[in-house]
């Protein structure tokens, strides 16, 4: 069985907006944090979990990750305002401090 992907945006202590896919949302945050996670979020710390969504198998993962990251900034934010419900996903966004 496939395990389970997700999509997530981090805000930057720069007001950036970071998204990428994990199995384990948890971890990643962890590891950029660390500086273990993306080199684009190395030297943006702190980082705040602002949206988070079920992608279901890797394959639908990239692709929603190539939908919100061809998004205007603009829209990545309504998409934060409205959560994951707006686009019909099973798990909502959450603001998290790591």
């Amino acid at each position: 069985m496939e395990p389970i992907w997700y999509v997530y945006i981090l805000r930057c202590a720069d007001d950036t907006l970071y998204t990428g896919i994990s199995t384990d949302v948890e971890k990643r945050l962890q590891a950029h944090q660390s500086g273990r996670g993306a080199k684009y979020t190395r030297s943006r710390c702190p980082l705040t979990l602002v949206y988070w969504e079920v992608c279901g198998a890797h394959s639908q993962a990239l692709k929603r990750e190539y939908q919100i990251k061809s998004m205007t900034r603009a829209e990545k934010l309504q998409l934060i305002r409205q959560g994951p419900e707006a686009e019909g996903q099973q798990i909502a966004g959450e603001d998290r401090n790591i």
